[in-house]
């Protein structure tokens, strides 16, 4: 039999049949690197459905089941009438969840809002399985965030013990 494929210590191969140069060091192995590059790869030759992709941001949406959720009241792309030559026009948002109504104005650069009744509240911009941005609202109940906002996206409202998640709404 041919030692060179029994891996015999004699011809540099360790019991695996890798030189020391070729195996990994566990203090050279990065994981966090290998799972970017895995993700990347992953995303290239076997990407996720677009149908699933939305069935999962829906799901993700459910992870505050003690939040209530804001009906969506006004969005300017189908209730507000087209005004002739106006380009660059702001879409306007209200949504309302029992007493607590969230008024958005979403633009290219991106959203500014207000809470009624005016409160101060923190607000996370949701975009996907990841943390959202954390916004805040003043004594006014006043927020803006200046990161545009780009696919499907939703607000999480939190104001005291009060948690409230907006619909999901296409930018």
């Amino acid at each position: 039999m041919n030692d060179d494929l029994n891996g015999d210590p004699s011809d540099g191969l360790d019991a695996d049949g890798l030189s020391g140069e070729e195996g990994w060091d566990d203090e050279e192995f990065d994981a966090e690197l290998l799972e970017e590059e895995l993700r990347q790869a992953a995303a290239v030759l076997d990407p996720v459905p677009a149908e699933l992709q939305q069935i999962a941001v829906d799901a993700y949406a459910l992870h505050d089941l003690d939040a209530r959720v804001a009906e969506l009241t006004f969005d300017s792309l189908v209730d507000a009438l087209p005004v002739r030559g106006v380009t660059d026009v702001p879409r306007m948002l209200t949504f309302r969840a029992g007493e607590v109504t969230i008024d958005v104005e979403v633009t290219a650069r991106g959203l500014m809002g207000q809470v009624l009744p005016p409160q101060p509240a923190r607000i996370e911009v949701l975009g996907g399985p990841r943390p959202g941005s954390p916004l805040t609202a003043d004594d006014l109940g006043r927020f803006t965030g200046d990161v545009p906002l780009s696919g499907p996206f939703a607000l999480r409202l939190r104001a005291g013990e009060d948690v409230v998640v907006t619909e999901w709404l296409r930018a």
